[in-house]
């Protein structure tokens, strides 16, 4: 019953997880439809393996935001040589 309700409205796709800035996955509420989005920035279907692929990114991602927010930090500090 879910089904036919996007069958004729469409998907209502929603934002679960933001992997970068670029790259998201979404579910469509109603019948729970997996997306993400792909290397030319169309929308894919979410399969194991482009799972995978997010995860990975996600995590270099993060390496890389916390490594220029220790050098904004480290770059605004003061240091004093005598």
């Amino acid at each position: 019953m879910k089904n036919i309700h996007c069958l004729v409205f469409g998907h209502d796709f929603k934002v679960t997880r933001n992997v970068t800035y670029h790259v998201k996955e979404y579910a469509c509420k109603t019948c729970k439809k997996q997306l993400t989005t792909s290397s030319n920035g169309s929308l894919i279907e979410l399969t194991p393996k482009f799972k995978e692929i997010n995860d990975v990114l996600e995590r270099v991602h993060h390496k890389r935001i916390s490594k220029t927010n220790r050098q904004k930090i480290n770059n605004g500090l003061l240091i004093f040589s005598h």
